[in-house]
């Protein structure tokens, strides 16, 4: 299967995926604490950038649950966090209104790189094992 026909396998997975009510409460808790740790910080404008990054990680993490056993996906999962986080603290955000479709659109985007750096990780680490049976 190629990576393309993948990314659309689980585009469309993601698609079904909805969240248990307990899990919408327990982010509406932690949106308000992180908007106020934030704001002690004097960091208010970070607060949706990295509630964005960690939403879509944990997206992410939730939609490839069946990669949770293998080593290279943490491995894959941790580098693409700390690229978020360096892109959250040196990109200059701004604190004024942002339509949320462009927010919805970047989110989108970043889910759907996301998947496809995994996918392709995980094609070069099965490429080995294939190769030396």
């Amino acid at each position: 299967m190629s990576i393309a026909d993948e990314v659309k396998r689980d585009i469309q997975a993601a698609k079904k995926l909805r969240l248990p009510w307990w899990a919408v409460l327990l982010g509406i808790v932690a949106s308000f604490l992180s908007a106020w740790l934030f704001d002690n910080f004097g960091k208010l404008q970070l607060v949706l950038p990295a509630l964005n990054s960690v939403a879509v990680m944990g997206f992410v993490i939730v939609l490839k649950r069946q990669l949770w056993s293998q080593l290279w996906f943490w491995i894959t999962v941790a580098v693409i966090a700390a690229v978020h986080v360096l892109f959250v603290l040196f990109v200059p955000w701004t604190s004024k209104w942002i339509p949320a479709l462009a927010i919805a659109a970047f989110d989108s985007a970043d889910l759907c790189v996301i998947i496809l750096i995994i996918l392709i990780v995980g094609k070069l680490m099965r490429e080995p094992n294939a190769a030396g049976s």
